[in-house]
């Protein structure tokens, strides 16, 4: 089968790609420019045109054209599928999570949901399935050490372990036969209406359950406890910090902070509801796992001639930072740490602004000495309300936190505030979605 993949350097279409390759199907695609993603595809076997989409980038004899949410209706590739499907029936014109849907329909399908914690979870829980002999099929969003710098993992046994993203109500196209559900919260604004929208969307989503599945659900939410009050599912797995397996978990795990414990948690009831009866194990799959790419990633920075620890971190929301200074703060008592933070897409930060706030502030009470630094936020095409942008910028936040340790620095003169204040062995955390990460990967050893 020919496969045509628009926007294939996405996280997850990427992911799907290489599946379709192991199976032995022909992968074209598509996408705006090369990155670390596409140039791993393209040593995979994929063939990729790079550049302004275009019409004649669609094979005419394409079997499947698959598509990243971030497509818009009126790209030229996309119009050209569609019109092609109208003479050729036979094509088929899918979304990526369309797409991953079908997929969930061939195995026995782990998703791994939530506002927070999804990679993290998902890759522990590999681990886990791994060592149990299990053999499980992965598709993540991010790389994987384990996977050999991959977000796919080709297994021969019937699990297949995926991210559900809620994005666009990416998730109500899959069908699990475990759900878990780490937490909810207010998220992706620029799709939901509000927290009840979300939670609305939610149990859209656990009816996609199947009948004789299991949810692993994180009761020290409220806002899934709130969920459930109006489902009735039978077979539930309740997971808590405050269980006695906790203790066990945080002797053994490798990646720091309370929320990490809580996503090796939900690893605990997966292994529960499959009947997995070795917790030694468990706990030895679990402290295995050293992290993934951009989440609380260690690295070695170096700029001219002085060395400093450069960690990559995803963290985008409010709460992924308060639980990022955390993670710091446990690990780097007493640090010099310089925190670059890149907001991602002005109507995220429109709509926290007074929650960003309030974490940059509440630096002031940890014991780490803090330089933060936020620079020009990160314009997501096709996904931005034009009418946010001219309400919020990256001055205004730092403005409003109106505090000496947080200061705003252009993107494109970043290097230059590097080499001017930072010291040998102090820290610099590169944080956000966007593109800060490309950055930051040019300063590795």
């Amino acid at each position: 089968m020919k496969i045509h993949c628009i926007g294939i350097g996405g996280i997850g279409v990427s992911a799907l790609a290489r599946y379709y390759i192991t199976k032995g199907h022909r992968i074209t695609g598509s996408d705006l420019g090369e990155s670390e993603i596409i140039d791993g595809l393209r040593k995979f076997g994929a063939e990729i045109i790079l550049g302004k989409q275009q019409t004649g980038n669609i094979p005419e004899d394409a079997d499947l054209v698959i598509y990243s949410a971030a497509v818009t209706e009126d790209n030229p590739e996309l119009k050209r599928a569609q019109e092609i499907r109208v003479e050729r029936p036979t094509l088929e014109v899918l979304t990526y999570a369309q797409a991953l849907g079908r997929l969930t329909r061939e195995y026995f399908t782990i998703a791994v949901s939530g506002t927070h914690g999804k990679s993290t979870t998902v890759a522990m829980l590999s681990l886990v399935l791994i060592e149990a002999g299990l053999d499980p099929t992965v598709i993540v969003g991010t790389k994987l050490n384990e996977f050999n710098d991959s977000n796919f993992r080709l297994g021969s046994g019937k699990y297949l372990i995926i991210e559900a993203d809620e994005w666009q109500g990416s998730f109500l196209n899959y069908h699990p036969d475990i759900i878990v559900l780490t937490n909810i919260e207010e998220e992706h604004l620029d799709y939901y209406k509000d927290l009840s929208h979300i939670i609305e969307t939610y149990q859209k989503y656990l009816d996609c359950l199947s009948p004789s599945g299991t949810l692993v659900f994180n009761e020290d939410d409220h806002n899934i406890i709130r969920l459930l009050s109006t489902k009735i599912i039978k077979k539930r797995i309740p997971f808590s910090i405050n269980q006695k397996e906790s203790e066990q978990i945080a002797k053994v795990i490798k990646i720091p902070g309370q929320h990490n414990i809580k996503n090796a948690l939900a690893v605990l009831g997966v292994e529960r509801a499959l009947e997995i009866p070795d917790n030694d194990l468990i706990y030895r799959a679990i402290g295995q796992y050293h992290s993934c790419w951009r989440r609380f990633d260690c690295r070695q920075g170096k700029i001219d001639n002085c060395e400093f620890m450069l960690i990559h971190d995803y963290a985008h929301h409010p709460t992924e930072l308060e639980a990022l200074f955390q993670a710091l703060e446990n690990n780097f008592k007493d640090s010099k740490i310089w925190f670059i933070f890149q907001p991602h897409q002005y109507q995220r930060t429109f709509y926290f602004f007074d929650r960003f706030v309030k974490v940059f502030r509440d630096l002031d009470r940890t014991r780490n000495e803090y330089q933060a630094i936020i620079t020009d936020i990160y314009d997501v095409p096709g996904r931005e309300q034009a009418s946010l942008k001219n309400k919020v910028n990256a001055r205004d936040l730092v403005k409003a936190i109106d505090r000496s340790h947080v200061i705003y620095w252009p993107f494109n003169q970043l290097d230059q505030l590097l080499r001017e204040k930072v010291k040998p062995r102090d820290i610099v955390v590169a944080a956000g979605a966007g593109n800060i990460y490309q950055w930051a990967h040019k300063l590795e050893k």
